[in-house]
């Protein structure tokens, strides 16, 4: 049995319909913070299957014990956390404790139960640097001031310390670039708040005509002034935890790094092909303050996740957009 911690978002429901589809047994836990239980109704459709699932906040230990042990978990993907950039300057403690109490609550609750290998999904910011060429063994920047950043210093810094001091962890750390798209058939998605975080939700929402332009920062040091990002389709990063738990099945102890990132672009090129994929101009403004500094670029090279388990991203910027643009339509159209 896999405990997908978080699997009711975005990611982690993804994640649970390519496990399901594989014929594995997922568990998915969730608070209920950023979704709700319609994700879980739609999975249940699309595989016409009962999926377990527990309201657990995962940073109460003895609840996701109970659960744990009930299930017979022999392995985690620990989707679960907070990850925008902007609002963690605004609300510095609440980020701190949902990715580091989170991840000290999980490995406490792992360790008494004996389960011992886990997927963790982490972010290329978590360098703390820009470039476009980011790999593994790069050292990270603990002086970059941004909380959502330092919060995911600490929790890998957590991690690595744990393994360690008991090598008998089975751990594969995947450092992801910016996610979108949607399931193939696009009967999942990403559910978009009536405020989003991030800037291809918020593009959707523009294109759909319920808000009328996106804030945009050009002040970066790049060619249109914008920022650079790498971008993987939400089912690529679906095949690398796929991937990376077939890996860990034969290991005998394991700690490894991966980035896993796709194409790169610029927000303003993201924004041009939403205009493309949707046929609706993205008008922006300019978006003068932001309270905190800010990478004018990160991607990665994936080599590593290539070489190791044939890992790279399938998927185009075009493709990820129309899928999650169908999907978006969808939505709209329920």
């Amino acid at each position: 049995m896999i405990l997908v911690t978080g699997g009711l978002g975005f990611i982690g429901s993804h994640i649970a319909l390519s496990l399901l589809a594989q014929g594995q047994e997922v568990l998915l836990v969730d608070n209920l913070s950023n979704t709700d239980m319609s994700n879980l109704a739609r999975l249940e459709s699309i595989t016409g299957m009962n999926i377990p699932f527990a309201k657990v906040d995962i940073r109460n230990t003895p609840a996701l014990m109970n659960i744990i042990q009930q299930y017979a978990v022999d392995s985690v993907v620990h989707a679960a956390g907070f990850k925008s950039l902007t609002e963690s300057v605004l609300k510095p403690l609440e980020y701190y404790n949902a990715n580091v109490s989170c991840m000290m609550s999980l490995l406490r609750a792992m360790q008494r139960t004996g389960v011992r290998s886990l997927v963790y999904l982490s972010s290329l910011a978590v360098y703390g640097k820009s470039s476009l060429d980011l790999k593994e063994e790069d050292l990270f920047n603990y002086h970059f001031n941004n909380p959502y950043i330092k919060s995911l210093q600490m929790a890998e810094d957590i991690l690595k310390d744990t393994y360690m001091t008991d090598p008998e962890w089975k751990i594969v750390n995947l450092r992801l670039a910016n996610i979108a798209g949607a399931f193939e058939y696009t009967n999942l998605g990403e559910l978009i708040r009536p405020f989003p975080k991030n800037i291809v939700p918020l593009a959707m929402q523009v294109a759909a005509g319920q808000r009328e332009f996106i804030e945009l920062r050009k002040h970066d040091n790049t060619e249109d002034k914008t920022a650079y990002r790498s971008f993987v389709h939400v089912m690529d990063v679906c095949s690398a935890v796929s991937l990376s738990l077939q890996w860990l099945y034969y290991q005998n102890q394991a700690y490894e790094i991966f980035n896993i990132s796709g194409e790169n672009c610029s927000i303003q090129q993201l924004l041009d092909v939403v205009s493309k994929v949707t046929n609706v101009v993205i008008p922006t403004i300019d978006a003068n303050y932001f309270e905190g500094e800010e990478l004018s670029q990160v991607g990665a090279s994936s080599e590593k996740a290539q070489r190791m388990f044939n890992w790279k991203a399938q998927k185009t910027i075009e493709q990820m957009i129309e899928d999650e643009w169908q999907f978006y339509q969808k939505q709209l159209n329920v």
